[in-house]
């Protein structure tokens, strides 16, 4: 099992609060999940900030730099730096030129747009990246996801001690949970996830498995990383079902011991030796 750990002193600190259980005070220690600002510094320029975990922030400037298509190939980075200040965190990013210019000219197109209807609708679009669809073909039993789904806990330590994080995990075909990542943020936990895979050339993974909802910003992320099949812990949203459907994604919600809702490509499924290719794909409930 390829892992990768980060010290829980780096995710989570400790704080006075007061607690009413019963109807009786008391005052506690708790442990929270740490949350601080990112700022992305791509070749001397501030992209973005986020809000995240100080912690894996190499695999999460290669996963949102990948997931964000802002560059095509982790080789196109040629360096990151991590820069620790007084009100957060800076990670500076070395690009490659054409990468870099790319990234400059969609900039220059957002600012340079007025406040106009028509440019809202440019906008809008702009939140919808071209369709990717994705290569893989590999089949997954749904008997395995219930070992990941038992075993997910013994991966989630900070969620564990606060109740505040998401994790995003790569599941084998045999539902052994090969790598997680947790952070306060769901799409940020999953950059991470696609920044540590994009470099593991060696592991072979077979699924994603994701804490929270699926939006079609994950869906559209798992795409880019060419994710083939998505299990997430609660429901799909209408955009993000329309997204896998046209990815060529298997998309599954609610997922629980005895009961996972398959939204679309079930083929790539199976219960018992028997496939589900043959099965309507539209919310399709297997118990």
């Amino acid at each position: 099992m390829t892992e990768l750990v980060c010290g829980l002193n780096n995710i989570t600190e400790q704080t006075a609060v007061t607690c009413f259980r019963n109807d009786r005070e008391q005052a506690l220690i708790e442990t929270v999940a740490k949350e601080v600002r990112v700022a992305l510094i791509y070749n001397g320029i501030s992209h973005v900030v986020m809000m995240a975990c100080p912690t894996a922030l190499k695999e999460f400037a290669i996963g949102f730099s990948l997931s964000e298509s802002i560059i095509e190939d982790v080789k196109e980075i040629r360096s990151i730096e991590i820069e620790t200040i007084a009100t957060g965190v800076l990670v500076h990013i070395e690009i490659s030129q054409r990468s870099f210019m790319q990234l400059k000219e969609h900039r220059r197109s957002l600012a340079g747009r007025t406040g106009c209807g028509l440019c809202g609708i440019e906008q809008i679009e702009q939140t919808v990246k071209p369709i990717v669809k994705v290569t893989g073909a590999e089949k997954f039993n749904l008997n395995s996801l219930k070992i990941a789904l038992s075993n997910l806990y013994k991966h989630q330590n900070a969620f564990n001690l606060t109740g505040a994080t998401h994790a995003a995990a790569m599941l084998s075909t045999e539902g052994d949970i090969m790598c997680c990542f947790e952070d306060v943020g769901r799409h940020v936990a999953l950059d991470k996830l696609i920044g540590h895979i994009s470099c593991d050339n060696q592991a072979r993974h077979s699924a994603l498995l994701l804490t929270s909802r699926a939006s079609f910003e994950m869906v559209q992320k798992a795409a880019i990383a060419n994710i083939s099949i998505i299990f997430a812990i609660s429901s799909a949203t209408s955009l993000a079902i329309d997204i896998a459907n046209r990815s060529n994604i298997t998309l599954v919600g609610f997922c629980r011991e005895n009961r996972v809702t398959i939204y679309t490509h079930p083929e790539r499924l199976y219960l018992c030796n028997e496939t589900l290719s043959n099965i309507d794909n539209n919310n399709l409930a297997v118990m």
